[in-house]
């Protein structure tokens, strides 16, 4: 009964079960991670990609979930993307999309979901939903690369506290959804550079749990691995301690 339930219904156990645990992680502010990639954080092209198995991610109600709560728009126009076939399909799973449309905070989300009701679903109707989710993850990133750039400028110039430089760069690269080698990448130089008062850095450290694992350990490794001098070897010693911290042993740099 409850197969031909989940059957009609285009839902599953599992996929109600995901969804609990996506609304858990919204409200804790928790990454949500690539199925089976516990160090390798869900971006938008991941939702785009239907080559891509994202096992129970793939239940309607985790995608609506996410078209509904994620702070990001490019986030919840790909779920609502990804979830546009199955709607054609499913009227139930329709009906969820018109709900979908009405309690989303993002207006592009809303208006993809009525065009995509108004021309029933249609293949060309759900691939301009994917060109209008590409363009808007370019110009997401764009803005907040855009804001990046102009808090060092404020940062640099003294007209910008370092605990808000830190707590705004941390968000500006979760919500931007910033690729995990640019992500790296600035986080790597902001720990090498001569520029930056061993302070802010610290900040950077107290943060550094918000960073997926893989991440931080390919950033430890650049920065233990980068040539001495007076600016890094604090850095490199708390570095170290946090990979003995994780990890266990004995660890040493030198």
């Amino acid at each position: 009964m409850a197969d031909q339930l989940e059957s009609k219904l285009g839902i599953s156990k599992k996929g109600i079960s995901c969804a609990l645990d996506l609304k858990e992680k919204y409200k804790t502010h928790q990454p949500i991670c690539v199925p089976g990639e516990k160090t390798k954080i869900l971006m938008p092209e991941n939702l785009l990609n239907i080559n891509l198995d994202l096992e129970s991610l793939e239940d309607p109600m985790p995608l609506s979930l996410m078209a509904t709560r994620d702070p990001e728009s490019p986030m919840s126009m790909a779920a609502a993307a990804r979830l546009s076939p199955k709607a054609g399909k499913n009227k139930f799973v329709g009906e969820v999309m018109r709900i979908v449309a009405d309690a989303s905070k993002h207006e592009n989300v809303t208006h993809a979901i009525n065009m995509l009701h108004e021309n029933d679903f249609h293949p060309k109707a759900i691939g301009e939903v994917v060109r209008q989710t590409n363009r808007a993850i370019v110009q997401t990133r764009k803005q907040f690369s855009s804001a990046l750039r102009q808090n060092l400028h404020a940062l640099l110039d003294g007209e910008m506290a370092p605990r808000l430089f830190v707590k705004e760069f941390f968000q500006l690269t979760e919500n931007g959804n910033l690729r995990h080698d640019i992500r790296k990448r600035l986080v790597t130089s902001m720990l090498l550079s001569t520029t930056i008062r061993p302070s802010i850095k610290f900040l950077f450290l107290e943060n550094f749990d918000r960073l997926p694992e893989a991440v931080r350990m390919t950033i430890i490794r650049d920065v233990l691995t980068a040539p001495e001098n007076h600016h890094t070897e604090v850095i490199k010693e708390e570095l170290a301690w946090i990979v003995n911290n994780e990890k266990g042993g004995s660890f040493k740099y030198h």
